[in-house]
């Protein structure tokens, strides 16, 4: 399913809108872990898609280093045919990992898709106290209000994508931390980031892996 990250990425890429709904639904932290000693962040997005990879990870990479933090990104370590060319070698991708000063590593994933579907009621309005001039005509009255005085019921799709976001010591390769969130119709990629990040970051401080005065996303 972490190859499915490719159909969020594109149609945030296609698309473009106002802005967009993040919500953590659960997460964990290692007992007695914290975040502050992380200064060198790796990121790294679980996908075959290069492209969508690339522009995930420099998103990521511009809103971290705005925290202060140093970043560096998978497709800057590792080029397109790395895997094909050696396999999925455990101590070579860790020991190009570590070459980079990285303490952390910072994994996104996309755990599944769905569309969520909601009954949107119709609605009334009537306030007979009220008079205006266009009261004294019948076409008067009835073009006035016809258009809003009731409006049918409908129904409403919402795309929703379900992400697993994992923060890993990159000596000792332990979870630290683990958070998993929905977000609800991603209409373009810097909203999705912006509201990603500035959700991870609110469960990171609520869970005490990093403090309280780290700075907010802007």
């Amino acid at each position: 399913m972490k190859t499915q990250f490719k159909y969020l990425c594109a149609g945030l890429l296609l698309v473009g809108a106002c802005g967009t709904s993040t919500m953590i639904t659960s997460s964990w932290r290692k007992p007695a872990a914290t975040a502050n000693n992380y200064d060198n962040i790796f990121i790294a997005a679980l996908t075959s898609n290069i492209p969508a990879k690339q522009r995930v990870e420099e998103g990521l990479k511009q809103i971290l280093e705005q925290k202060g933090l140093k970043v560096e990104k998978s497709t800057d370590v590792f080029p397109p045919d790395f895997s094909n060319q050696t396999g999925q070698k455990h101590e070579l991708i860790l020991s190009r990992i570590r070459s980079t000063g990285a303490d952390g590593i910072l994994t996104i994933a996309l755990l599944k898709q769905e569309t969520e579907t909601h009954w949107v009621p119709g609605s009334g309005y009537w306030n007979p106290g009220v008079r205006f001039g266009y009261y004294n005509t019948f076409w008067g009255y009835y073009n006035n209000w016809y258009p809003q005085i009731y409006s049918p019921g409908y129904y409403d799709e919402q795309k929703v994508y379900y992400l697993e976001t994992n923060l890993y010591n990159a000596r000792t390769e332990q979870l630290i931390w683990a958070a998993q969130s929905k977000t609800y119709d991603p209409v373009n990629l810097d909203s999705f980031l912006k509201g990603y990040v500035q959700s991870i970051v609110d469960q990171m401080k609520k869970d005490g892996l990093i403090t309280s005065h780290a700075r907010a996303i802007r």
